[in-house]
């Protein structure tokens, strides 16, 4: 076994696991509620906290999957007025947290959430076997990734800039105000909280909600249709909360693209962004590709 100790770090949750990367199989795993609006003490403590209970080995290098905005090289976040832990901008999260689990790691090697779900599809899910693929994760907002060959690809004419599919936008409005957790409830109005909700109503054959719903995946259909043309992916993997409704959300979103790969959905997010993770913080010589595919 290769086994590797990861992170994966939500808005509302950590997950830290021991990865055997030679199979994909988490060996060990331990999960615990994080305070996105906490302290730095209350969030970096929740998640040493949980990587502790997962007893890796002394001096481990782990990978850390992390949403952005964050410096993954150097390891300090940048989560300036984006709402979620803004006590953790400029702190050297990778220094902190080598104190506050035990045994005490060597480091971390930090990527970005959406990028560790698509290495995870990639390498044991459903991209497995395909060149070029896309991942997109849809909760609170939407996270992507466009896979070559293994490495993220975040810059060049095949892909939107940075690789980030949340900065394009329909019709003049950036992407997350058609589909996001915020974008889905404001469109179906008072009554519902959640996605979930919202889908619950869709299924129960709420008009409105069914509605909305399409309106959202279609614009993110159309907005996505370019890029896999471009970057010639082959599948186009579909993770995330929001995939928990994948009998309302498939036929909208597949209709949206005349043309590319047919959206299938992963098995499981969590474990593939643990998987990724594994494979990022396994391997020193793993870097992001920045050519053009």
């Amino acid at each position: 076994m290769t086994l590797t100790p990861v992170l994966e770090i939500g808005g509302s949750h950590v997950t830290a696991a021991v990865v055997d990367r030679s199979s994909g199989t988490v060996v060990r795993r331990a999960r615990g509620a994080v305070r996105a609006a906490g302290t730095a003490d209350e969030i970096l403590g929740a998640i040493g906290a949980a990587a502790s209970q997962v007893a890796a080995d002394a001096g481990a290098i782990w990978g850390a999957a992390v949403p952005g905005p964050f410096d993954y090289t150097a390891g300090i976040g940048r989560f300036h007025g984006v709402g979620k832990f803004d006590a953790l901008n400029g702190i050297d999260v990778g220094a902190a947290l080598r104190d506050r689990i035990d045994p005490r790691p060597a480091g971390f090697r930090f990527l970005n959430d959406a990028f560790a779900f698509g290495l995870g599809e990639w390498r044991f899910g459903g991209a497995r076997g395909h060149d070029r693929a896309v991942a997109i994760t849809l909760g609170t907002g939407i996270g992507s990734a466009f896979i070559h060959d293994g490495l993220p690809v975040t810059c060049g004419p095949t892909v939107p800039p940075e690789g980030r599919v949340d900065l394009l936008t329909i019709e003049g409005r950036p992407l997350e105000e058609t589909l996001s957790t915020r974008a889905i409830v404001a469109a179906y109005g008072s009554g519902c909280a959640t996605v979930a909700d919202v889908a619950m109503r869709a299924a129960d054959g709420d008009a409105r909600a069914i509605r909305v719903l399409e309106s959202a995946c279609v614009g993110l259909g159309h907005a996505l249709a370019p890029w896999l043309t471009r970057f010639d992916a082959s599948v186009l993997v579909v993770g995330g909360g929001m995939s928990a409704a994948w009998e309302l959300i498939a036929g909208p979103l597949r209709h949206s693209l005349p043309a590319g790969p047919t959206p299938i959905r992963s098995a499981d997010t969590e474990t593939s962004a643990l998987i990724g993770a594994a494979e990022y913080g396994g391997k020193a010589s793993m870097t992001s590709n920045d050519q053009a595919a």
